[in-house]
């Protein structure tokens, strides 16, 4: 990762090391620190864990009603796996910690890259903006909750780049993150249906 050998200084509390000092130490400087921003999109991650708890529980009710594991819708398999692969992403940079955050947490230092909360807003919203255009049936209110879901995204994003308690580099990594992942998601599940037609259609036909 460029982050961890380009332009690296001791610009962090405590000197901890940042990559692309000169840059992040400049954003930083120009939004300064606004904890109460802060407090707000962190209570506002409790959204997407609640999403991910509704089709959490979508996906295990259609498994009691089915009795099949199988049989469950396959985006919704999907979806699961995809929440499973964000929140091992998550831990790998808990545990492997590229840089730290500009600000003290409570007194201690906390991992900083990529900023979880846009990795955790970034993953769950596009992905249930995709669910849910499948689910609701009439047009204007797909479009009400597909403007409101990225209004909620917008917002998040912009309000963790300028609470200060990330890195510039953080909010971009997390996006980049989130974006690739997403995409992975969305590829898996246009070949998974895609299969699904398929074998569907040779049925059919046999």
């Amino acid at each position: 990762m460029a982050i961890q050998y380009v332009d690296v200084l001791p610009i962090g509390p405590r000197n901890s090391e940042v990559g692309f000092a000169t840059v992040n130490g400049y954003f930083h400087n120009l939004t300064g620190t606004h904890m109460l921003i802060y407090t707000i999109t962190d209570w506002l991650g409790l959204v997407p864990l609640f999403v991910m708890l509704g089709f959490a529980i979508l996906g295990l009710v259609q498994l009691v009603k089915r009795k099949n594991l199988f049989k469950v819708d396959l985006d919704i398999l999907a979806l699961g796996g995809f929440y499973i692969i964000v929140f091992a992403a998550y831990l790998l940079f808990e545990v492997f910690v590229i840089n730290y955050r500009p600000v003290l947490i409570d007194g201690y230092l906390e991992a900083s890259y990529p900023s979880s909360t846009t990795l955790l807003v970034m993953c769950v919203m596009p992905t249930a903006i995709m669910q849910l255009n499948k689910r609701i049936k009439k047009e204007k209110e797909r479009k009400v909750v597909t403007y409101i879901i990225l209004a909620f995204t917008v917002f998040m994003v912009i309000g963790r780049l300028i609470s200060g308690v990330h890195w510039l580099t953080d909010i971009i990594g997390g996006v980049l993150l989130s974006g690739s992942l997403v995409m992975f998601y969305y590829s898996v599940k246009k070949l998974t249906v895609r299969g699904c037609v398929n074998t569907i259609y040779e049925a059919k036909n046999h």
